[in-house]
């Protein structure tokens, strides 16, 4: 019999508690595979739309996950017209597929005072771009950059469902829900 090289994807509580574990990783670490999920939400005209983003909190006991952008961008619209998303993840060195489904929170202004003063200046640089992120311009520099609370907004996603795939000698996949406390049901992967 084959032994997985994960133990933590053995059980649905040690599989719960990585992927958090990874999440709060992808906040602290630049490197980590959690720090560069895919956000998915519905465009104004119905398309689907993914992007990149940054991690930037993940708090397991609240089920909550930060991602920083400017509030003229095209995602803010969309999370402002459906607040449903999906956040994905791929972990190579865990063999681990995370997609998150979550209601999105848009905080602004006064709101996120406290974290803009948080943020280094070198990431400032991307909230108040001029003219606003998607715009035409002219040329490929012809844009410029003028960091301004006002332009700052945090998307605060409240995880609802995790759907995660180990991809391992034997592959396993789990679902939990923030509804039923997390507590998690095994799926065919």
């Amino acid at each position: 019999m084959t032994t997985d090289p994960h133990p933590w994807a053995l059980g649905l509580d040690t599989l719960h508690a990585q992927v958090w574990t990874l999440l709060a990783r992808g906040v602290a670490d630049r490197h980590a595979a959690a720090r560069h999920p895919t956000l998915a939400t519905s465009s104004l005209t119905g398309w689907p739309e993914a992007r990149t983003v940054v991690l930037r909190a993940a708090d397991a006991g609240a089920a909550t996950l930060d991602i920083h952008t400017d509030i003229t961008s095209a995602k803010v619209a969309e999370v402002r017209q459906d607040p449903r998303t999906t956040l994905h993840i791929w972990d190579p060195a865990a063999h681990l597929q995370i997609r998150i489904k979550a209601t999105v929170t848009l905080l602004s202004g006064e709101d996120v005072a406290d974290i803009w003063t948080r943020v280094p200046d070198p990431a400032r640089q991307s909230y108040g771009t001029l003219p606003s992120p998607g715009q035409p311009i002219a040329a490929a520099l012809a844009y410029e950059k003028a960091p301004d609370l006002s332009t700052f907004a945090v998307l605060r996603c409240s995880v609802q469902v995790l759907d995660i795939l180990h991809l391992g000698p034997q592959h396993r996949r789990a679902r939990f829900d923030r509804a039923d406390g997390w507590v998690g049901q095994w799926l065919a992967p």
